[in-house]
């Protein structure tokens, strides 16, 4: 559990004007919030006396840093030496289709953000994605969308039996 020491608003409030606290302070704000908002780089340029164009560029510039939520679900697509050689860019194209969306993109649903990785260290099953906790490897396309679909059915599915539970708990 983050100490009061840790929360984005306790180290607005602690800046005291030393230099090089920028980078604690983005940390603090994607900490808090997931990743940087607007507002976020607002209050930091506003407390900071740093032009928000200029704490934007160390946003963009440090790849640690997310301007947009990530997804519900997070899939990292292996790109290390035994899944190049298997036809990982085939599988991160695929997902990226399938999904529409580009590597470090979230879909409009908030339910995938993709990412790629050096290496899982799954080779043997290369290629191979994780999709959060679960490893799926030995993919081609056609069983990686079958994947996908059968993952968004499952997720949708939960997704309506907890509203269900809801709706009868609230009902």
């Amino acid at each position: 559990m983050a100490g009061r020491e840790d929360t984005f608003s306790y180290r607005l409030w602690r800046y005291d004007g030393a230099p090089g606290e920028l980078i604690p302070l983005l940390q603090s704000a994607q900490d808090h919030f997931g990743y940087v908002p607007r507002k976020a780089i607002n209050y930091i340029a506003g407390v900071t006396g740093i032009p928000e164009s200029e704490v934007y560029g160390v946003i963009t510039f440090y790849s640690q840093f997310r301007l947009r939520p990530m997804g519900k679900h997070v899939i990292r697509a292996c790109a290390g030496t035994a899944c190049h050689v298997s036809g990982s860019k085939m599988i991160i194209e695929t997902i990226e289709d399938e999904l529409g969306i580009e590597v470090g993109g979230t879909t409009d649903d908030g339910l995938f953000t993709l990412n790629t990785v050096a290496c899982i260290g799954c080779c043997s099953l290369a290629p191979v994605i994780m999709i959060d906790d679960e490893t799926h490897g030995q993919l081609t396309p056609a069983s990686l969308r079958k994947l996908l679909r059968a993952f968004r059915r499952r997720v949708k599915i939960s997704g309506s039996k907890a509203a269900c539970g809801d709706a009868a708990v609230a009902g």
